[in-house]
């Protein structure tokens, strides 16, 4: 079978972004395939730290200078920016916050909100297969909140077998009345999959809390909160085109108390809001649902190929394979594994051939594969011929 067509139109867009990034056509002999650990970054965004740094560098809240009261007004205009990009249609009802990232905000739910939330005998549904920082804090809390005589129960997420996907009926049949709290994935960063959260409602019922780790989605497609119905959303600036050390707790405000971090609120990340202000409107002027139909494209190719290749195992839903398959593509991620070649030997090969990607466990969590295996991820600024020089060398390798 011939690898899935891609669109003139689409590839003239994406040629033209491309050219945007500095690192990327600053090094033609590398592909970088890893923008599921962190994206790179356009010149706008570059552009904007620049001119942050050299025109209005100051603290946030604690001046009335000119320079203060700019910093004030950018952090203030990106809380605003962050809702607006995450659909938000009641923005005055709900909060956003900034963290370090997408870790920091899961754990800052975890600590200075759900223990006020829970009560003796509540559940919590945790899914074990995901990012350990979808994980670890939901975990952490079950262990405070029993050192204090409140006991609750850790509900294990139920997956699909051989999928990595949610199995919602299972869910379904799991949830119960005292189930409050759900911890959730938009797109699973080892399998690639949209995870399906608008099912995850329906399986718990309109009471239940939501938190979405939306680190692999928020940058990389569309996210409307609306049409998700989540109570939190959680997201890493770096992954989405921003500085690292930036990003963002959405909460919606409506189940259970106001969300407000604990503590002395500190000096801000300013040049990381910057830089993830920049960032957002740079995605918005690209277009998510494009920048999405060309990574599932890029991706879709990259599992054409793979899959007439007897020596590679492809990890997630096997269904979605097949250029003419009818099942929801991978989000931009693929991970593969070599029959006989360990992982980490594989992710030196590759290297050694230019292309850049991660071999390891992927930080997954216990219920998650037990081997290694070689992750590829792609963006905006990844080519079809990257893709076929990939398929290319690891063709030679069977």
């Amino acid at each position: 079978m011939t690898a899935p067509a891609i669109r003139d139109d689409l590839r003239q867009w994406q040629q033209a972004l491309r050219a945007q990034f500095p690192i990327v056509t600053g090094h033609p002999e590398l592909a970088y395939l890893d923008s599921a650990a962190t994206a790179q970054k356009p010149q706008a965004v570059l552009d904007a730290v620049q001119t942050y740094l050299t025109t209005s560098n100051a603290n946030a809240a604690r001046g009335t200078y000119t320079w203060a009261n700019r910093t004030t007004e950018l952090v203030e205009r990106t809380r605003e920016r962050v809702a607006r990009f995450l659909g938000d249609r009641q923005p005055e009802r709900s909060a956003v916050h900034f963290t370090s990232g997408t870790t920091e905000g899961l754990r800052t739910i975890a600590r200075d909100w759900l223990p006020g939330f829970l009560r003796d005998g509540d559940e919590i549904v945790v899914p074990d297969a995901d990012h350990q920082a979808n994980i670890a804090p939901w975990r952490e809390v079950q262990r405070l909140l029993a050192r204090e005589g409140t006991h609750i129960r850790v509900v294990p997420m139920p997956y699909q077998s051989g999928s990595g996907d949610y199995d919602h009926r299972a869910l379904a049949e799991r949830a119960g009345p005292r189930t409050r709290f759900v911890a959730t994935t938009h797109v699973h960063h080892v399998y690639g999959g949209d995870m399906n959260v608008q099912r995850i409602r329906r399986a718990v019922g309109p009471d239940a809390v939501i938190c979405l780790d939306a680190a692999q989605s928020v940058g990389h497609l569309p996210v409307s909160v609306t049409e998700l119905d989540v109570d939190f959303v959680v997201f890493s600036g770096h992954k989405a085109l921003a500085l690292p050390g930036t990003g963002a707790v959405w909460a919606r405000q409506e189940r259970g108390p106001a969300f407000t971090p604990g503590g002395w609120s500190g000096t801000p990340n300013t040049v990381g809001i910057a830089s993830l202000e920049a960032a957002l409107d740079w995605l918005d002027a690209a277009g998510p649902e494009r920048v999405e139909r060309w990574t599932v494209a890029l991706a879709a190719r990259l599992t054409e190929g793979l899959r007439h290749l007897d020596a590679y195992e492809i990890l997630g839903c096997p269904l979605s394979l097949a250029a003419d398959s009818a099942v929801q593509r991978r989000q931009g991620i693929v991970t593969l594994r070599h029959r006989a070649i360990d992982s980490g030997d594989l992710g030196f090969i590759l290297f050694s051939h230019g292309f850049m990607v991660r071999s390891d466990h992927h930080c997954q969590g216990d219920a998650g594969e037990k081997t290694g295996s070689v992750r590829v991820s792609l963006h905006v600024y990844n080519t079809v011929e990257e893709i076929d020089r990939l398929l290319s060398v690891l063709a030679s390798l069977q």
